[in-house]
């Protein structure tokens, strides 16, 4: 499967997206994945607009694993952006492979018992057993804002608030 980067982040399209990760990753398809962003429509239509220029798409979770399982995939590099780590586990559950997988910005959640773990990334309990599971697979995960940037050990930064 050709996904070269999933990044796990709950502002999805922004600037640090569209200008460094995919330039950097050399993606030429950006899937937005998460079910209720999938069927919201003004979120499919701003989504694609932020992305400038590289293919687009806004899935569910069962619509991301078909894309990048089908023959046409094969041709691209796909860079997934999956909405929370919930999203991401879906992902890896149903058989998607990427390369590496980073942990982005994750916003506060209003109503939700959350820590920040860094200054731009909440975490609830809940978070962190998925996180632990996504690394529990093999992956190294990492925490960085963008390319240039260190890959910090995000599970060292979940250890030392204590979850």
């Amino acid at each position: 499967m050709p996904v070269v980067h999933m990044r796990i982040d709950n502002r999805l399209i922004h600037g640090q997206v569209t200008v460094t990760w995919a330039s950097n990753l050399n993606a030429d398809h950006m899937i937005v994945c998460n079910d209720k962003v999938s069927v919201d429509p003004i979120q499919k239509i701003m989504l694609p607009a932020a992305a400038r220029g590289v293919k687009c798409s806004v899935l569910s979770v069962a619509d991301t694993l078909a894309a990048c399982m089908s023959p046409e995939a094969a041709q691209e590099r796909i860079f997934v952006i999956a909405k929370f780590p919930a999203d991401a586990v879906a992902l890896l559950d149903g058989g998607l492979k990427p390369d590496e997988i980073n942990v982005g910005n994750q916003a506060p959640i209003p109503g939700t018992e959350f820590q920040m773990v860094t200054k731009s990334c909440a975490v609830t309990k809940q978070d962190a057993v998925m996180y632990r599971d996504i690394a529990g697979r093999g992956y190294f995960l990492t925490y960085r804002m963008v390319p240039s940037e260190g890959k910090s050990n995000f599970l060292d930064l979940l250890t030392k608030k204590g979850l």
